[in-house]
């Protein structure tokens, strides 16, 4: 039997609307963070988004399902930056190719590090993801350095300080550094530490 077209195109319908309302809330949560709330509520989420509080709960049983997506969201831009290739030959080139790389990518995530800082204390799934990064982010040095220098732990450690969201983060919070001089400060302590290495 037949289904009627007229409930084929309801169906469509409910599901273009429902898709909508969830990307919705998605850009809506993302926005909040943004713009430096750093525990937007459902309620707030709801209101950004224009939609009821009960369509926020039908698409996401709890706000830590929410976090799940700005998550997503935010890895999905990550990404992006580990996914180019490099253009310098050597490791050492490439080592401080990282830190023009690495330096937007912290800028687009830095109001949803500052939120996850936040959150991690009450948020199951926001503790669990909360090192995420700077495992991921060690794992990408470790792939352009040669052997030795990754078992050169002095050398190794110092890098992955260098090359970190928090010391980006410290440059430009708490030293109030533009993000030209913080780039150029963290290529000179790279430098240096190369230096010290051949040395």
């Amino acid at each position: 039997m037949s289904v009627p077209k007229t409930m084929l195109e309801d169906t469509d319908g409910r599901r273009r609307r429902s898709h909508d309302s969830r990307a919705r809330i998605i850009a809506a949560m993302l926005d909040l963070v943004r713009e430096g709330e750093i525990a937007p509520g459902a309620e707030q989420v709801a209101e950004r988004a224009q939609v009821g509080l009960r369509t926020v709960f039908r698409h996401f049983k709890d706000m830590d399902s929410l976090y799940r997506e700005i998550a997503n969201a935010m890895e999905s831009e990550l990404m992006k930056v580990v996914a180019r290739p490099f253009k310098g030959e050597t490791w050492p080139e490439r080592v401080l190719e990282l830190i023009e790389r690495r330096a937007p990518a912290f800028e687009k995530i830095a109001p949803f590090r500052r939120a996850s800082d936040a959150l991690r204390h009450t948020s199951t799934f926001v503790a669990a993801r909360h090192g995420v990064l700077a495992v991921e982010a060690r794992e990408a040095l470790v792939r352009i350095l040669p052997p030795e220098v990754v078992q050169d732990q002095l050398t190794f450690e110092s890098l992955d300080l260098l090359l970190s969201y928090e010391a980006w983060a410290r440059l430009r919070q708490e030293q109030g550094l533009s993000q030209r001089k913080a780039r150029e400060v963290l290529a000179a302590a790279v430098r240096r530490v190369l230096e010290g290495r051949k040395g």
